[in-house]
């Protein structure tokens, strides 16, 4: 009898969290690249998300690379949505990297290799290698369970067939709980590397069409697999030249991708790893995916950060760079040069501009019902009136952060569904920035004041400004 081991390995659940853009799942485009009002989690913004769509056809078709996106637009209105569209829209082969402007001087390592670390994560290396794998019909699972508790582990035999022959191998209990995890059962066309012993399940036989017991709604049917039970096929890896950095790194090593503390790379090691990559795809065996960078916050970047950012753009392997701000004119940081968006005019030049616009009172509400599905609260059809007029008045964050607080509070008074009253009550608990201010103001002098004498007459102004929006 034939004996499967299968080598030591532990899963990792991935839990998602109802974050703020939990709720996008694409960008919402028909075939032709036209935007609809609503569509998976996208509202409004019609010009903007075309714009995307195009940028994002030409990224597919490998039209566009070493190029970079500016998306440009007041606080609130769907910037860092329309760039997860374009994450979600790009699927799980494209690798897609985000960060903050502000990370980056947070970070333990110098400023340009933050960027440099993060410009390799978005760019993909497709490695095409063979693989030994057995592959064939599961004809029986027979698992022998130990009559006692102190007694030694499961043991058990899996038969398995093709069209010309049949095997019986032994089984482990990894593979017996992998098999289990996988709910492999009688029927089940299965394959399985023998190096790593990971069992991927392609489908159900055509064989086995009949037992209805055995099927769901999206059973799929496949052949039987002919041949030889072992055979060896092409598999192929996506990895990140990040985490070939890492794993290459003598000072982190193999651990460092799963604590997240890489610190620095030398150069040194990227060189090797570059001229290696050059040699696989000379030889065939590994392709380049560029992926997609997005920066949010970019105006926090100061002008080193921007200087590398130009450079790194010439690079032939570069990714497509997508960065986004809310800032109008205003000063370049590490300058006295002030300018649009806060960025230098030598890489604005290089920006294509997707602008967004504020959101009417409609789509304000078709965003807030969209909320209100993702995070399971029913609010009645008056508290979803108040609260788009809330959001209106002060700010669509402001808003979609108010509809838990008043499931909270409708919870906390023994009701099933959001009200006025529980709208009300968390409006009246929690300040807007507009009100916050306006609170400041009347008790400035009570406070702990920071700002200097030559900046009183600015400072007034700012607050001035925020009270009249």
């Amino acid at each position: 009898m034939a004996e499967l081991k299968l080598s030591e390995s532990r899963d990792l659940t991935r839990i998602e969290r109802i974050g703020a853009h939990s709720h996008i799942r694409g960008l919402g485009l028909d075939s032709s690249l036209e935007p609809r009002d609503v569509s998976e989690g996208m509202v409004g913004q019609l010009p903007a998300r075309k714009a995307a769509g195009v940028i994002l056809q030409m990224i597919k078709e490998g039209r566009i690379a070493g190029r970079a996106i500016l998306i440009a637009g007041q606080p609130g209105t769907g910037k860092t949505a329309i760039a997860m569209g374009m994450a979600k829209s790009l699927g799980l082969e494209t690798p897609f990297a985000m960060i903050s402007g502000s990370e980056i001087f947070s970070l333990e390592m110098s400023k340009t290799e933050a960027l440099m670390q993060a410009f390799r994560k978005a760019i993909g290396v497709r490695i095409k290698e063979e693989a030994e794998v057995i592959e064939g019909e599961v004809v029986e699972v027979q698992i022998d369970r130990p009559a006692t508790a102190g007694a030694a582990s499961k043991t058990g035999k899996l038969t398995l067939k093709t069209t010309e022959m049949e095997t019986v191998y032994d089984l482990g209990a990894k593979m017996i709980e992998a098999l289990g995890k996988e709910k492999v059962q009688s029927g089940d066309v299965i394959a399985i590397d023998k190096v790593s012993g990971k069992i991927t399940k392609l489908g159900r036989s055509f064989a086995r069409s009949r037992d209805y017991d055995a099927m769901g709604p999206q059973t799929k049917f496949v052949q039987c697999p002919d041949g030889e039970l072992q055979k060896r096929k092409e598999v192929v890896h996506c990895v990140t030249l990040h985490e070939i950095d890492v794993i290459n790194s003598r000072t982190q090593g193999f651990l460092a991708l799963f604590t997240g503390d890489t610190g620095e790379i030398r150069a040194e090691v990227r060189e090797q790893i570059d001229t290696k990559v050059a040699e696989w795809r000379e030889e065939g065996k590994a392709e380049i995916v560029p992926g997609v960078l997005f920066i949010d916050e970019v105006h926090m970047l100061d002008v080193e950060c921007f200087s590398f950012l130009n450079r790194a753009l010439e690079n032939e392997m570069a990714p497509i760079l997508v960065v986004a701000t809310n800032r109008g004119i205003t000063r370049i940081r590490g300058t006295n040069y002030k300018a649009a968006h806060g960025i230098p005019m030598d890489l604005l030049d290089r920006l294509l501009i997707i602008s967004t616009k504020p959101y009417t009172k409609d789509e304000i509400r078709k965003i807030l019902d969209i909320r209100c599905q993702e995070e399971e609260v029913e609010m009645t059809e008056d508290a979803k009136q108040l609260l788009t007029r809330v959001g209106e008045g002060t700010s669509l964050r402001y808003a979609i952060h108010l509809i838990t607080a008043a499931a909270l509070a409708c919870q906390k008074r023994k009701g099933k569904i959001v009200d006025v009253q529980d709208i009300d009550r968390v409006y009246r608990l929690f300040l807007d920035v507009q009100r916050s201010t306006q609170y400041l103001m009347e008790y400035q002098s009570q406070y702990m004041n920071e700002v200097s004498i030559g900046d009183d007459d600015e400072a007034d102004a700012n607050a001035n400004a925020m009270v009249a929006e």
